[in-house]
């Protein structure tokens, strides 16, 4: 049987219907769909009951209903396939012609929230509010308002509404999701399927899930979750919010026990940014990066395989600020960088227009500059694209070093290679399957622009690279890579 396996959100479309129907139709098609995210603040034994925290915390979550006005359908594809015991009713329910008359269509969607003020501030995914005309939040006890929109950031799929409420509502905290554990209890709460409130507890299974953002920071769980829940909050044993619920992983729709819970320390600041502009103002580096594996740590002569390697630095408030490419970033506005992860997360929460200490190794010696972060909303898209250098005189025979087969660039190899006309370096012509080069990634159409931190135009200068690298003792050689004018870092063995 082939694999689907595919990460779902968890809000749920319904159709105009009758609730009863609406339900029918869920559990029919199989629409049922499990995420589970937990959390916990410390640890603890199982509890025996969490019957006191639910009721303490239950007053805070909401469900959310949104309506939005779709176009008919127009191609006369089928909603349910020829022959199931639905099909009747989708006559009925679309009309004779099977689209509703060719009629806009009035739909719903519900999910969940949570409050976190006192005057009617509640948070919940963005996909469950996205596209809506009209959101309904509907509390614990049964009332009923009528939510406006303050914000949303696609990056996190989180989004802010706000309510008018005649007395204080009550509110749930942000608890700090960094100190949750693996294997700590959490309490998942919202509106599965539609039914309503409902509870269900669980654990956190791992911690530092990525989807597909860069500011992803996901707690995975097994609580148990359904469709519907998107946008429930997920609590520690205090009561505090250290997730949001927004996704699963399944191969078809149902729960297989991996859900995702975007973290309350992702959440808690977008919320914050939210709240007061009314969009995120996120800080911008404006440098390209990498990871800093054992292998590139050892080429560069490092102690340790940590930090964001800097692959490229074009016009903006890292060059303005002294960056160069080949800089490795240790800290970061006083915070310690381990990975690109980390910088881009702590980057986003640096001050826009304020200068901050960055930590850098540079050619074995640390030293610290101050840059002063633009704001990545805005200037992000108006970077130049830098000018590459001049070309090196066209150099007639190839060369093969650790099993790459190289030439030099020229408007011939441009030409060939299909390479940007400003190229300049060593083409790579053909890769070795079994070598090393292979393993890590390198492929023909590439371009080797710098070696050992030092730029490369001839093939003798790579050689000379090679051999420096070998007489100083090192295993490996740190090769700057570009690919359709990417660029990257791969350490490969000169031994």
């Amino acid at each position: 049987m082939p694999n689907h396996t595919a990460v779902r959100v968890l809000s749920m479309p319904t159709f105009a219907q009758p609730r009863p129907q609406r339900l029918l139709l869920a559990i029919g098609l199989g629409l049922a769909l499990a995420l589970a995210p937990a959390l916990k603040g410390e640890a603890r034994g199982a509890p025996e009951s969490f019957a006191d925290l639910a009721e303490q915390i239950s007053p805070s979550v909401v469900n959310i209903t949104t309506t939005s006005v779709v176009a008919a359908s127009t191609d006369g594809t089928p909603m349910v396939p020829p022959g199931s015991p639905f099909e009747d009713f989708f006559k009925d329910f679309m009309g004779p012609n099977g689209q509703g008359g060719n009629e806009p269509q009035r739909s719903e969607a519900l999910g969940s929230g949570f409050v976190i003020s006192a005057d009617g501030y509640i948070v919940t995914n963005n996909h469950v509010i996205d596209g809506a005309d009209d959101i309904e939040i509907e509390f614990f006890g049964g009332q009923k308002l009528k939510a406006k929109l303050v914000g949303t950031d696609l990056k996190t799929d989180i989004a802010v509404l706000k309510v008018e409420s005649p007395k204080p509502l009550p509110f749930v905290a942000f608890g700090d999701s960094g100190t949750m554990r693996v294997g700590d209890w959490v309490l998942a709460m919202g509106n599965p399927l539609g039914q309503g409130f409902s509870v269900s507890s669980g654990i956190i299974s791992a911690r530092g899930r990525e989807l597909n953002g860069a500011y992803d920071d996901f707690l995975q769980t097994d609580a148990a979750i359904n469709k519907g829940n998107s946008g429930g909050p997920l609590f520690n044993m205090d009561g505090q919010v250290i997730g949001v619920n927004t996704a699963i992983l399944s191969p078809s729709g149902g729960s297989i026990g991996i859900g995702f819970s975007m973290s309350s320390n992702v959440v808690s600041h977008v919320v914050e940014q939210l709240k007061q502009y009314g969009e995120t103002r996120r800080g911008w580096l404006g440098v390209r990066i990498q990871d800093v594996t054992p292998d590139v740590a050892e080429a560069m002569n490092l102690a340790d395989a940590a930090g964001a390697l800097i692959t490229d630095v074009p016009d903006g408030p890292a060059k303005e600020g002294g960056l160069q490419a080949g800089d490795v970033i240790l800290s970061f506005n006083n915070s310690p960088i381990k990975d690109v992860k980390s910088l881009t997360r702590t980057v986003a929460d640096s001050p826009i227009g304020e200068e901050v200490p960055v930590l850098i190794n540079r050619a074995g010696a640390e030293q610290t500059l101050q840059i002063k972060l633009g704001r990545r909303e805005t200037d992000e898209a108006a970077t130049p694209v830098p000018a590459a250098d001049k070309k090196a005189p066209a150099e007639a025979p190839s060369a093969e070093v650790m099993g790459l087969t190289l030439v030099p660039v020229d408007d011939k190899v441009i030409k060939d290679l299909g390479l940007d006309a400003t190229a300049t370096g060593l083409a790579v012509t053909h890769v070795q399957a079994s070598s090393e080069a292979a393993d890590k990634g390198v492929a023909p159409g590439d371009v080797i622009v710098e070696a050992g931190q030092q730029k490369v135009l001839k093939l003798s200068d790579l050689q000379d690279r090679v051999t420096e690298a070998k007489d100083a003792g090192r295993k490996s050689i740190l090769l700057l890579i570009r690919r359709s004018g990417d660029p990257r870092f791969v350490a490969l063995s000169v031994q």
